[in-house]
């Protein structure tokens, strides 16, 4: 047993990476899939071809990389999260598209919950805020909006599951529905405390118990795959939610240490162990993970837009032709010429949470080039982020000493400079930089004993870059103090129906 696959899906596209013992990569395969947009604030997606992908690309990788799968010691998947999926149990058929994590459909029904008092009662039993990013109003509006879905889930004709529980469900040809501790608690329908499907918020959110999936540590072995899938039977022994298994491939295992993966949106998360830290500052309270009996918890701000921002210079305003190419058109400049872009495409996530936020640039002139748009769309990534920081340091009481940062995004120099500058602390990247994967990876190979404990996994962490604060602390100032003008001009843009 050589190697661990892990399934690495994401919001734009699913991929497949195999990991040696030393944590290195062998090899991986991506597969694109599109993204459904049926009205301005919803964002969907085509659950058979998350599934489709997320095969094609672990054949692909084996194959690629000459291995069998009696290769493989186990698999452990990692997953955007609240994404939200409803199938019938007797046809494995979904009811509807995915409704993905970014979507804002259901930001009426968690208005009505706030006036009716609903606000700290889920805060506190599930740590997070009422806010449509989360799944369970999600599958509330699938099922009221889905001729005769209610009467079917009330029936146990259907089930529900984020992105984990589909891929297991057709791993496993419909036979095991489950989730682990991660996402299970980004649901607003799992109770943190006790680690548990809460029924009084079943109830609230009118959700019947049976489409829920069994809950499960992050690190076992669940079950094991069909062996026509990839031509032999795999253990499935690990499962975490994208940033936790983050958190975990990044070794941030003591409490106060903090990381950052730039994505699609920007997630940074801070290890709390196993105290629950209750934010008083628009953060969420969430499982990072379990693993034998313990629950672990982190406090995570959620950035919508990261990564989209660029994507969004490359195919809307088609000033780049590349992703890559945004650290050279924002470096031709030496500033952003009093340019602030707040990428609100689909509402602002922590600390701000509103849904009725839209995209905004300020302080354009006849002197603006596309440029200055580049550079100021690299500098909200890194905005967003300190506004999260600050919030995650009042909460905590802990000032964090460097940022561990991963994801896509980390290969922009220039965007990583920018990060330390704002923040004041250096940010370091790590040697390797899909620490996603390889997080679930970890708790996959943990599960089976490809790697003896966690001391042994943490010793294979290794940094690659390190980026040193050097701006006046003066001149961060006068940045901050523009970014929050442009936030207010950005905010409760739309106006509720």
């Amino acid at each position: 047993m050589q190697y661990i696959l892990t399934l690495d899906q994401g919001t734009t596209s699913s991929r497949a990476i195999l990991f040696d013992r030393a944590g290195q990569i062998k090899g991986i395969a991506q597969q694109e899939f599109p993204q459904i947009f049926p009205k301005p604030g919803w964002v969907e997606h085509d659950p058979a071809q998350i599934w489709r992908t997320q095969l094609t690309v672990a054949k692909d990788v084996l194959k690629n990389s000459g291995c069998s799968p009696s290769d493989l010691a186990a698999i452990g998947i990692t997953n955007q999260r609240e994404t939200t999926i409803v199938w019938d149990r007797a046809s494995g058929e979904p009811v509807y598209n995915a409704i993905v994590w970014q979507d804002r459909r259901t930001a009426d029904v968690c208005d009505d919950l706030r006036r009716t008092g609903k606000t700290q009662l889920f805060k506190d039993k599930t740590g997070l805020v009422l806010d449509p990013y989360f799944s369970g109003t999600k599958v509330q509006w699938i099922l009221k909006h889905v001729a005769g879905g209610r009467e079917k889930a009330e029936a146990g004709q259907l089930a529900f599951g984020t992105v984990d529980t589909w891929l297991i469900w057709n791993l496993t040809g419909g036979r095991v529905h489950l989730t682990d501790v991660s996402n299970a608690s980004r649901t607003l329908l799992f109770n943190i405390h006790t680690g548990e499907w809460d029924s009084e918020l079943l109830e609230i959110l009118e959700i019947p118990r049976d489409v829920l999936p069994q809950v499960r540590a992050s690190s076992e072995i669940y079950c094991e795959t069909m062996a026509d899938h990839l031509g032999a039977s795999v253990p499935v022994a690990g499962i975490a939610g994208d940033q936790q298994a983050a958190l975990f491939g990044q070794v941030c295992t003591k409490p106060g240490m903090v990381k950052n993966t730039y994505g699609t949106g920007c997630f940074m998360v801070m290890y709390s162990g196993e105290r629950a830290i209750a934010s008083e500052n628009n953060l969420l309270t969430t499982v990072a993970w379990k693993t034998g009996k313990q629950l672990r918890y982190a406090l995570e701000g959620s950035i919508f837009i990261a990564g989209a921002v660029v994507q969004w210079l490359r195919d809307g305003l088609k000033l780049i032709e590349s992703a890559s190419e945004v650290e050279v058109l924002a470096g031709q400049v030496e500033d952003n010429g009093g340019v602030y872009f707040v990428p609100a495409f689909t509402g602002l996530g922590a600390p701000y949470w509103d849904p009725y936020a839209r995209g905004t640039i300020a302080g354009i002139t006849r002197g603006t080039s596309g440029a200055h748009f580049a550079r100021a769309a690299l500098e909200s990534i890194a905005h967003q982020t300190v506004d999260v920081l600050q919030a995650m340091q009042a909460d905590s009481g802990i000032e964090i000493t460097e940022l561990r940062a991963d994801g896509g995004a980390t290969a922009n120099s220039l965007l990583m400079q920018i990060q330390a500058d704002l923040l004041g602390v250096p940010v370091v990247c790590p040697r390797v930089t899909e620490t996603t994967a390889l997080g679930a990876a970890y708790l996959a190979g943990l599960a089976v004993g490809y790697w003896k404990d966690e001391d042994e996994v943490a010793a294979q962490w290794q940094a690659a870059r390190r980026f040193e604060p050097r701006m006046k602390r003066a001149q961060v100032e006068q940045h901050r103090a523009g970014w929050q003008r442009a936030v207010e001009r950005a905010q409760n843009w739309v106006v509720p129906e």
